[in-house]
């Protein structure tokens, strides 16, 4: 348990990892999640700022989402979990090291309904947004200048406020722009999600290979489940071309002659669509369970 309340670094011990983890907002509670089913330990008071996993040798600092990759930029972090649109938008020295799995998000252009608007049409234009480094730069290499506007928030409002003639904003559904009477333009900006950073240019730190293995045998365990069944061996090869696991079902005899025992690790979205089709070649008894942990 953590009582330190200091939010700046402290002296690193020694072959300790040390990872930036957001502190709030839409990643923060994902994040936390994730660390947890990976073996990790993690605060239980949102007002703890550090919190040192002796059992596994790192270090956590909860802060900012936007301070994420500033500090692992810097080399004063070793690693750091934050958005794609974050990382990018802070200009930091840092490089994505893994995606993570949630978070998702587009960042788009949006002008009011019936606009016609287009991104070379953003010449000249007032356009409101967060992520004024990252749209300015997407926009300078189309040769478009836009007079960029930085609004923290809400950003859908300023064109009916007369502040902007479009807007670039993260989008999930649509439903908060079609409701402000605005619509897309354009190719998405950029497609984000959460992300594992690091210091660009650097040696890669002690610890993170473990620590991507653990990350994506959480992955593996969200997005697949095992699947066994019973097959005779008539249908053998129909189910198991079925289920084709990731690097081959086992197969096990069964005491009943000419009948066999398959398991299997399949996608988690497809497993009834499989069953399904597994019991069209003859196969019984199927089951499907949820992986914990694994190491592939």
């Amino acid at each position: 348990m953590s009582a330190v309340t200091d939010p700046r670094p402290t002296e690193p011990r020694n072959g300790t990892l040390r990872i930036a983890v957001p502190n709030k907002g839409a990643l923060s509670a994902a994040a936390a999640e994730m660390l947890r089913e990976a073996g990790y330990a993690q605060r239980h008071d949102s007002k703890d700022l550090v919190l040192y996993d002796e059992a596994n040798g790192v270090e956590f600092f909860y802060l900012r989402p936007k301070d994420v990759a500033v500090y692992v930029g810097e080399g004063v972090l070793d690693l750091g979990i934050t958005g794609r649109d974050i990382m990018l938008e802070s200009g930091a020295a840092a490089t994505e090291v893994m995606q993570l799995g949630f978070g998702a998000s587009r960042f788009r252009f949006a002008g009011p309904a019936g606009s016609g608007l287009d991104v070379a049409g953003l010449d000249g234009l007032r356009l409101a947004t967060s992520y004024p480094g990252l749209v300015g730069r997407y926009l300078a290499e189309r040769n478009v200048t836009a007079r960029l506007i930085e609004l923290d928030g809400a950003v859908e409002s300023s064109i009916r406020l007369g502040v902007a003639d479009a807007i670039a904003d993260v989008v999930e559904t649509g439903t908060t722009l079609r409701q402000a009477g605005l619509e897309l333009f354009g190719d998405p900006i950029l497609t984000s999600e959460a992300v594992l950073i690091t210091r660009a240019d650097n040696p890669a730190p002690l610890g993170l290979d473990q620590l991507k293995r653990r990350l994506n045998g959480v992955l593996v365990a969200r997005n697949y489940v095992m699947m066994d069944y019973d097959v005779s061996g008539e249908g053998l090869d129909k189910a198991c071309a079925i289920t084709p696991g990731l690097e081959s079902p086992t197969v096990s005899p069964l005491a009943r002659e000419n009948w066999f025992a398959v398991r299997s690790m399949v996608p988690r979205r497809d497993a009834q669509r499989l069953m399904d089709e597994l019991w069209e070649v003859g196969a019984r008894a199927i089951l499907v369970t949820d992986i914990a942990a694994c190491r592939l």
